[in-house]
C-alpha cells in the first residue's frame, strides 16, 4: 500500500482531454492492480504506449530444480557466486514454488533493455551497490540496505554506478507484494504502532520525459517465457503521472524493532507480505529485558512453512559457520533452533548488531542445482555436540 503521489504535469480532471504543445492528445494509460478495484495510478504518454513495431521471443532457461532427498536444513553460501550479466542476465535462482522464486544476483553491466514480469512484483534487496531503478515513473536512486518494490505493471531497468560492486536478493513474487494488513488503518494510512510509515518509502523523484526514435526493446516475461517488444519510440515518454501505484524503496535501516520483556516471535520483524509468504528484516535491537531472559530464539517447528534467512551484516548469534550472504532454509516438518552453546551464552547480552532479510513460505520450497552447488553439507549436523 503507497500513498498518493505525482510527478510531472496531469490534467485537473482524469479521463478528459489533456493536449500536448502542438495540439494532440496525450495518451492516457490506467495502470491498476485487482481488476479496477486495487490501487492504481495514471500515466500521460507522447505517444500510444501500444504501438509495437515487432516482437521476438526470447529462448528461456527453465530452472531445475533438485530431485526431493531426506528432508534435511540447508545452508548456502551465496558469497562467491560470481559476478556478471545485469540485473536479469545476472540472476542465479536457488529455491522456488508457485508462489515465489529467490535468487541471488552479482550484476557487472547496466540493463540495455527494460524489463517486466507481468505474473506479480520484483522485490529487490540491495545488499551491495548503488545506482538507479529508472522506469515510466522516473528515477530513483539505490543504496545498500534498499528493499525495491516494483509492482507487476512496471517496465524497468536498473542501472548501476560505474565501478561499483552491487549484490542483491531478488525475491520475484507470483503475484502482489504490500505491507502488512496489521500495519493499516481502514482508511489507507499505516498506524502508529507499525515498524515504518509513509515517510520511510521513497517514490521517484524525477521525471524524464523521453521523445526519441529509434529501435527500443522492452522485454515481458509471462507464461513461462520471455517475450521481446521492438518499439520505434521511446517506452519512458510519460509527460505526467499520479496515483497510489508506483515502484519505491524502503531502507532496512528504516525498520524500526519491535522489542519485549521476553523474546518476540518472528512476526514483529514482518516487513512486507506477498502471495503464500512472509518478508521480514532482523535490524539491531535491544535484546529482551525481563530479568530472566533468554534472548536467543527458543527451539521452534515450522508447522505449516519453510523459513529462509539470508544474512547481511554482523554477528549472528544463534548460529554459527554462517558468512556474510549465506542462506539457511529450515523446512517444515522438522524444529529448529540455535547452535549448542548460543542459547546459554546470549544470556545477559543486551543487543545485537545483526541485519537479515527472512522469507517465511507457506508451500514447500525446491532447491535448484545452483544452490546444491554452494551447499554446506555438513550444516544438518551443526546441532551435535563437538566430540
Amino acid at each position: 500500500m503507497t500513498y498518493y503521489y505525482r510527478l510531472g504535469d496531469v490534467p485537473k480532471k482524469r479521463h478528459t482531454q489533456f493536449r500536448q504543445a502542438d495540439g494532440s492528445l496525450y495518451h492516457e494509460e490506467v495502470m491498476g492492480i485487482h481488476g479496477f478495484a486495487g490501487i492504481q495510478s495514471i500515466l500521460y504518454h507522447l505517444r500510444p504506449p501500444t504501438a509495437v513495431r515487432r516482437l521476438d521471443l526470447m529462448p528461456e532457461e527453465p530452472i531445475y530444480y533438485e530431485t526431493p532427498g531426506p528432508l534435511r536444513p540447508r545452508h548456502l553460501r551465496s558469497g562467491p557466486v560470481p559476478t556478471g550479466g545485469d540485473a536479469i542476465s545476472g540472476r542465479v535462482p536457488l529455491m522456488g514454488n508457485n508462489d515465489v522464486v529467490l535468487h541471488v544476483a552479482r550484476p557487472t553491466k547496466p540493463m540495455t533493455y527494460w524489463y517486466k514480469f507481468a505474473h506479480g512484483d520484483d522485490v529487490l534487496f540491495i545488499h551491495e551497490g548503488t545506482g538507479v531503478l529508472e522506469s515510466q515513473f522516473g528515477l530513483l536512486r539505490y543504496r545498500p540496505g534498499d528493499y525495491l518494490v516494483i509492482p507487476t505493471g512496471v517496465i524497468w531497468r536498473l542501472l548501476p554506478d560505474p565501478d561499483v560492486a552491487q549484490r542483491m536478493l531478488v525475491v520475484e513474487s507470483f503475484g502482489h507484494v504490500t505491507p502488512p494488513k496489521r500495519y493499516i488503518n481502514n482508511y489507507g494510512q499505516f498506524l502508529e504502532n507499525s515498524p515504518y510509515c509513509e515517510r520511510d518509502m521513497r517514490p521517484p523523484d524525477e521525471l524524464v520525459t523521453h521523445d526519441e526514435a529509434g529501435e527500443f526493446e522492452v522485454r515481458i516475461k509471462a507464461r513461462g517465457q520471455t517475450t521481446c517488444f521492438i518499439y520505434d519510440h521511446h517506452p519512458l515518454d510519460v509527460a505526467g503521472w499520479d496515483g497510489h501505484l508506483w515502484p519505491f524503496a524502503f531502507n532496512i535501516e528504516d525498520f524500526e524493532p519491535i522489542t519485549g520483556r521476553v523474546h518476540q516471535p518472528p512476526p514483529v520483524h514482518q516487513t512486507f507480505e506477498g502471495p503464500g509468504y512472509v518478508l521480514c528484516s532482523f535490524v539491531p535491537r535491544l535484546f529482551d529485558y525481563h530479568p530472566l531472559s533468554i534472548p536467543a530464539p527458543y527451539n521452534h517447528s515450522n508447522v505449516d512453512s519453510d523459513e529462509v534467512l539470508y544474512y547481511v551484516e554482523g554477528d549472528f548469534m544463534s548460529r554459527k559457520g554462517i558468512e556474510r550472504a549465506s542462506l539457511t532454509v529450515h523446512p517444515n516438518g522438522i524444529p529448529h533452533g540455535p547452535h549448542p552453546g548460543t542459547y546459554e551464552g546470549s544470556i545477559g547480552k543486551t543487543r545485537t548488531e545483526e541485519l537479515a532479510v527472512m522469507v517465511d513460505t507457506f508451500r514447500p520450497l525446491r532447491l535448484t542445482r545452483h544452490a546444491l552447488e554452494m551447499e554446506d553439507e555438513g550444516y544438518v549436523y551443526s546441532w551435535l555436540p563437538k566430540e
